[in-house]
């Protein structure tokens, strides 16, 4: 239902995306997780048409976007990460004018409009205009604007973006439910818990290139079983990097002056050696931290960076 095949966007000397490839089924939820300025914007306006690929192919239901654009947006829902909404118009007029645009009229559309509204849990608020809502309200109000005309396919960019938990655990719920019902989901976000939570399978994208492919088990086998640990202080990277190379079943991914982080099997009996060894090197040690091997473990041995960096 989703194909992307060798896509390629580029600004003059800025390539924005470079070669990304994926595609999704039925019913599915591929998430693309990446930090701020990845490019998972960018494939997404590719995708949808806003922005025509300098390369590289994608197909929404068998319908090239470029050569064949009328059949494959119909076939298309976008939740963008800004909001598109109509601040001044109610929450009504706003999903009436998009279910419209689409094709939607008479008694269908006005079903169609409170069913909706009820479905993101916003039918009695219908009248208010989005500029009387909170953010959680708006935000399940841009997702209720994107699914009115009930799309094959659904392109979700960071849906979530500066809502509370509440809401969010909602937003995380109605992408839940397009699945179910037979939507192919694609799901781009840089917090790494939803992608957990969410998606059937992912790719990390860093650059404007995929970097890592797979199913969340396939992802997490890559990490092997390392933990995550990371210490903030003081240091010299050059006199750190050969005194932690010393230590066992370890890898350092970063070393600057205000941290460290290692990915390191067994840390919780391994940490007292990281400490020494970084002690040792110079190092002023004021706090330390480590998790499970996770995504976020993975993330970091690919890209040396945090996700949310």
């Amino acid at each position: 239902m989703i194909e992307v095949d060798g896509l390629r966007k580029q600004y003059g000397d800025l390539v924005a995306v470079d070669g990304v490839g994926f595609s999704a089924g039925e019913g599915k939820i591929f998430g693309l997780l990446g930090p701020n300025g990845a490019g998972k914007s960018t494939t997404i306006s590719c995708m949808s048409g806003l922005l025509t690929p300098t390369d590289g192919r994608v197909r929404i239901m068998g319908h090239d976007i470029v050569h064949e654009p009328r059949a494959a947006k119909q076939q298309l829902g976008v939740v963008p990460q800004e909001l598109a909404l109509y601040e001044d118009l109610s929450a009504r007029d706003n999903l009436t004018y998009w279910a419209a645009a689409y094709g939607l009229s008479g008694t269908g559309l006005r079903d169609r409009v409170d069913s909706v509204l009820e479905y993101v849990g916003l039918l009695d608020r219908a009248s208010d205009p989005p500029k009387a809502y909170s953010g959680g309200m708006k935000r399940r109000l841009n997702f209720a604007c994107g699914v009115v005309h009930e799309p094959k396919v659904l392109l979700l960019d960071e849906p979530t973006a500066g809502v509370d938990p509440q809401s969010r655990a909602r937003l995380l719920d109605l992408v839940r439910a397009q699945a179910a019902k037979g939507t192919s989901v694609l799901y781009t976000t840089h917090y790494m818990e939803e992608a957990q939570e969410l998606c059937d399978s992912l790719a990390i994208i860093d650059h404007g290139k995929l970097i890592a492919m797979g199913t969340l088990a396939e992802l997490r086998a890559m990490v092997g079983e390392r933990d995550l640990v990371r210490v903030v202080g003081h240091f010299d990277p050059e006199r750190i990097r050969p005194a932690l190379a010393e230590l066992p079943d370890s890898e350092v991914l970063t070393a600057d002056q205000d941290s460290v982080m290692l990915a390191v099997k067994g840390a919780a009996l391994q940490l007292p050696a990281v400490l020494q060894a970084l002690a040792a090197a110079g190092g002023h040690l004021r706090e330390t931290t480590f998790t499970e091997p996770s995504l976020e473990t993975l993330f970091m041995k690919l890209t040396g960076r945090e996700l949310r960096e």
